[in-house]
């Protein structure tokens, strides 16, 4: 017998000592007394679409014991021929074949298979469309190309590995890409070095389900398994799912089926289905046998003096199966130990991945009373295949909400239907909806936000959230951005006024905080197509559109996608009046125009305001309401152009008489009420780099309304007012164009229907459904960017996408960046810079 722990030392060492060359692929066959097809698929292998400079082929002859090793020989240095004096099994063989291997990439090839020309071509190209992608699995037809030997990959929950479909007809219907859970040994890639630290296939399998365990062990470690349907090849001994051969072959498959589920499942799946595998292997070994159970049973009338009785070798197939886990116990814990310890996706995750796990397999009667039976009574099936999303907003998540919080908010119920949702905010937050969990974290104390990073599947951040967390920013799982608001861009305007050196670190700062996201995020949303293309050129100069981004989408959309603001799919409802005849000083039948959102540095509200003056001489029962002055977020300053808004409406007389100021903010859940009393929707904004890029979404409030809209053009909403005839889109400080269109779509009919009946249609292509359903679609099959690196060695911890020229930032958080910004305002401006700063967060805070 071989000393297997010898053995696997020996090759270990061998590989270690042996250096891989880049670009090469070294295709694998095991030989056991089948020289002719080997010989075969060797004369197949030289005739592929492949530079023969990047081919090694490897023999493996797996102590045949007849005349395959001189036929083999006689192939000469086309080959590398590795003798092995005793039958290593599919695993034995294959590792040795690995190890003498000398290739970037290893490929298993059945020497009685044929491979299609481009069967190595369209697998090496696939590796290259994500860096976590450790394995491609091959199309398998039968020989003449009309059956399917391998399309798709699934596990029972007893731990069988099947392929579905296998003898069906190849309708075509197999022909997309996807990730699976293992691929046939009979046609499959990986890499070497991913190979070398999986240990290879399992040696105490002998042969059967060694692949099922490989490419399971594969995806615990984070990397993904990629069916390549064009990588394609033709196997001539194809047997189907439910033919399961002779005894012998019993034995292996029930056995290795357990130790699949032994070293594979977490501690919770294993607790649930192993008592239940073990009950049904035995069931399933009384089956094959057609044994009555019953026959020992002392009611049971039987001849008590004969103590032996015939037992099928089928049946003892099965009972040998479950004797030799017990043998192999200890090292099988051993194994089991390192595979939980360096897993990284949990068996929730790998749910969609096992495929259809309830299949019974064995078309034996008595056997599938037993499996309903065991199935309904142990509730083995038990298992969720939804994914835990953490959503995180910098803004205050409840009743008075701003944009980010607002779209934050949607996310997590839209994505609540098919995934458990939390929703943290980094200031306050309130529950309005059961349908997923809300919560509140702190950067004072950094720690707040680890266990829900450690519960999370996929992450959804806006924000500085990244910056402040470094939980978020070591986190191994998928992380999605959201850049509809670019932050950089809004300092430009937020900082004008400011010592320039101040200004100017303010908007490094957000673009430092930018960058730092851009490098870390796994997938991007942004507001709008003029949006991406801004966000692809600074992705661009990051290095993140690169040759691994390009190749797995060259539109790039599977990087960065276009998810608007949305709205509701629900038409508004008034519950109660809020501004006529409410508000002093507006009545019933005033003309009411309705400033959504808040007032800030980039906006122009003094030409609207000047126009509502000069339009009031006419028309003395216009009205002006600003909904919000006062913003929710206890943490965002009021900015200057509130103050000069005030300031000039009393200035003209119109504070309270044409022009009213909200002081505090609007409930979310009440806004509708002021919305459907306006009669007119404005936004006015200052021509600027700001304006280019921005998303206003207050403008889809007035969409949602049914409303008029009157706005300054140049953003990407100025060209939709206009193209789609909502109302009137103008040039920035026009006042007599502004009074025009104020006083046309206030008192005109025939252009308020028009501009309504626009609203009406344009309005359904931004409902929260419709505009998400980019991240919707992700959230289904979340997955790492194609340039994301794994650690090399071992745990398949997730390493950052290296920039092409480190980001500036400041890495303090909690106390450190308290004292961090102490220090600078100190540096900046004295104690009394400091004693001011001071002053105004205790002033938020009372106000909170």
């Amino acid at each position: 017998m071989i000393d297997f722990d010898r053995f696997r030392l020996g090759q270990l060492k061998d590989r270690c000592m042996r250096k891989r060359r880049t670009g090469l692929v070294s295709v694998v066959l095991v030989n056991f007394r089948g020289a002719d097809d080997t010989i075969e698929c060797v004369r197949g292998l030289q005739a592929l679409n492949w530079d023969s400079d990047l081919l090694e082929i490897v023999i493996v002859e797996n102590g045949s014991g007849d005349d395959s090793l001189t036929r083999l020989k006689q192939l000469g240095d086309d080959v590398t021929l590795v003798e092995s004096s005793e039958n290593l099994g599919f695993t034995g063989g294959c590792n040795l074949g690995v190890s003498k291997s000398t290739g970037e990439y290893v490929a298993f090839l059945n020497n009685d298979a044929k491979p299609h020309a481009d069967w190595i071509k369209e697998a090496i190209n696939t590796f290259a469309t994500g860096s976590d992608i450790g394995a491609v699995a091959s199309k398998v037809l039968d020989w003449d190309g009309v059956n399917v030997d391998f399309v798709d990959a699934a596990v029972t929950w007893y731990g069988m590995g099947y392929k579905p479909h296998a003898g069906e007809k190849d309708r075509g219907g197999w022909d997309d890409e996807k990730d699976v859970l293992f691929g046939t040994g009979a046609a499959m890639f990986i890499k070497a070095a991913i190979f070398e630290e999986l240990g290879g296939f399992d040696d105490d399998f002998f042969m059967f389900y060694d692949d099922v365990d490989l490419g399971w062990r594969l995806n615990l470690l984070g990397y993904r398994f990629r069916f390549q349907p064009k990588s394609l090849a033709f196997h001539k001994h194809h047997a189907s799912m439910n033919k399961f051969g002779n005894f012998r072959e019993e034995y292996l498959l029930e056995r290795n089926a357990l130790y699949s589920l032994y070293k594979n499942l977490d501690d919770e799946s294993l607790a649930r289905v192993l008592p239940g595998a073990l009950l049904l292997a035995t069931r399933r070994a009384i089956g094959r046998g057609k044994l009555d159970s019953t026959s020992l049973d002392l009611r049971v009338p039987g001849d008590d003096n004969e103590p032996m009785m015939s037992v099928p070798k089928s049946t003892m197939a099965g009972v040998f199966a479950i004797d030799q886990l017990v043998e192999l116990l200890p090292q099988m814990t051993q194994a089991r130990a390192q595979v939980q310890k360096s897993r990284v996706r949990s068996d929730r995750e790998m749910a969609r991945l096992f495929g259809n796990v309830d299949e019974p397999a064995y078309p034996i009667e008595s056997y599938l009373r037993g499996y309903d039976k065991i199935v309904e009574s142990l509730n083995v099936l038990a298992v969720t295949t939804r994914r835990r999303i953490l959503v995180i907003t910098g803004d205050s998540v409840g009743e008075k909400m701003a944009g980010p919080a607002i779209r934050a908010w949607n996310i997590a119920k839209l994505l609540s239907g098919d995934h458990d949702v939390r929703l943290l905010s980094m200031t306050r937050a309130e529950s309005l909806d059961d349908a997923f969990e809300v919560g509140v974290i702190s950067h004072h104390r950094p720690s707040s936000v680890m266990a829900h990073e450690h519960w999370a599947d996929v992450i959804i951040v806006q924000g500085h959230a990244l910056a402040l967390f470094p939980a978020l920013e070591t986190s191994t799982k998928v992380m999605v951005v959201d850049i509809y608001d670019p932050l950089h861009l809004e300092q430009l305007e937020q900082g004008r006024g400011k010592v320039l050196d101040l200004w100017n670190k303010q908007v490094n700062d957000a673009t430092d905080a930018l960058n730092h996201q851009l490098l870390i995020g796994d997938f991007f949303l942004c507001a709008s197509d003029r949006q991406r293309h801004f966000w692809l050129g600074q992705l661009a100069g990051l290095g993140r559109i690169n040759a691994y981004t390009y190749s797995r989408d060259s539109e790039l959309d599977s990087l960065i996608a276009v998810a608007p603001f949305g709205m509701s799919s629900t038409d508004p409802v008034k519950t109660s009046p809020a501004i006529r005849g409410v508000v002093p000083g507006i009545e019933i039948d005033d003309k009411v125009i309705v400033w959504g959102g808040g007032i800030y540095n980039w906006f122009d509200p003094g030409i609207l305001i000047r126009a509502v003056a000069e339009l009031s001489v006419t028309r003395p029962d216009v009205r002006l309401f600003f909904m919000g002055v006062k913003h929710p977020n206890p943490d965002v300053p009021e900015m200057e152009a509130v103050s000069e808004a005030r300031v000039l409406s009393e200035q003209l007389g119109m504070t309270n008489k044409h022009v009213f100021f909200n002081e505090s903010w609007v409930p979310y859940d009440e806004r509708q009420n002021y919305l459907l009393e306006a009669d007119l929707g404005v936004s006015t904004h200052f021509q600027h780099v700001e304006t280019t890029f921005s998303f206003r979404t207050r403008i889809l409030d007035y969409l949602w309304a049914g409303l008029p809209i009157v706005t300054t053009g140049g953003d990407s909403f100025g060209d939709l007012v206009e193209k789609e005839e909502l109302g009137a889109s103008l040039p920035e400080r026009d006042q007599g164009a502004l009074v025009a269109a104020i006083e046309t779509y206030l008192y005109d009919d025939e252009a308020i229907a028009t501009a309504k009946a626009n609203v009406a249609r344009v309005r359904q292509n931004f409902i929260w459904e419709r505009a998400m359903a980019p991240l919707v679609d992700f959230c289904r099959q979340p997955l790492f960017a194609a340039d994301k690196k794994l650690a090399p060695g071992s745990t398949g911890i997730l390493g950052r996408v290296k920039p092409s020229e480190p980001a500036r930032r400041s890495r303090h958080t909690g106390v450190r960046r308290d004292l961090d910004r102490v220090l600078y305002y100190f540096r900046e401006g004295g104690a009394g810079a400091v004693l001011e700063r001071f002053n105004a967060r205790q002033e938020r805070k009372r106000e909170s």
